[in-house]
């Protein structure tokens, strides 16, 4: 997410050093920031892509009860605490590799944004790498991966600019048969994006998914978010 420009300096809250490399949380003026090795991941200026990412595959899923849906990358909490809001949803699984940033929420800062959705019966936090949880790595009680009605990723800053490079692998042809594979029939694929990209449209269709579509979100500066959207055959 772009962020507001500021004089004044931010200040450090938080660094840590994890399997990944460093995780900063750090205030600035009134935002909270999340940079990963450098790179500036998202803050809690508005939160209205994070929204649209949940909100949009709820709308896709034309009426289904009770969907369920895995949010992967908990982030400064928006979408998860917009996925808590709506009753509508059923189970609500939030995938996020970095114990820095789920401390955050838990007992930092961060808890002022997902409290109430933390505590929401529904919700479920799993301490995991997603690309790995994606490709099966974690099942179920009944040994076989679980399944989802939709599943709205953020964890980079959009598939032609990924965190770390291991993420990119999501993004494949590989990557997204394994999101097709994790979807039920009908379940819709959402991926946040610092820009668009005509090329993951195309490979997602490549990858068989139908009803390819984008939706932008205008920022202040520069080139609009955008949450690409695609659905699993029925």
């Amino acid at each position: 997410m772009h962020t507001p420009y500021r004089s004044d300096p931010p200040v450090v809250l938080d660094r840590r050093e994890g399997p990944h490399g460093e995780v900063v949380l750090r205030r600035h003026g009134d935002l909270l920031q999340i940079i990963a090795n450098g790179t500036f991941l998202m803050d809690t200026s508005d939160g209205r892509s994070e929204r649209l990412l949940v909100a949009a595959a709820h709308e896709a899923l034309n009426g289904r009860p009770r969907p369920s849906v895995l949010i992967g990358g908990l982030g400064v909490g928006f979408s998860l605490a917009h996925a808590a809001a709506d009753p509508r949803w059923g189970r609500i699984t939030v995938v996020e590799r970095e114990q820095a940033i789920i401390d955050w929420h838990l007992e930092g800062p961060l808890s002022e944004l997902s409290r109430t959705a933390l505590a929401d019966p529904r919700t479920e936090i799993l301490h995991a790498d997603l690309v790995a949880y994606v490709n099966g790595s974690f099942a179920g009680a009944n040994g076989a991966p679980v399944t989802y009605d939709a599943l709205c990723l953020d964890i980079d800053n959009g598939p032609d600019w990924t965190v770390t490079q291991d993420n990119e692998s999501l993004y494949s042809p590989t990557g997204l048969a394994a999101c097709q594979a994790r979807l039920n029939p009908g379940g819709v694929l959402a991926v946040w994006s610092a820009q668009p990209s005509s090329a993951f449209d195309s490979a997602l269709r490549n990858a068989g998914f139908q009803q390819v579509r984008t939706e932008e979100i205008p920022v202040a500066r520069g080139v609009p978010d955008v949450v690409h959207l695609a659905a699993r055959a029925a």
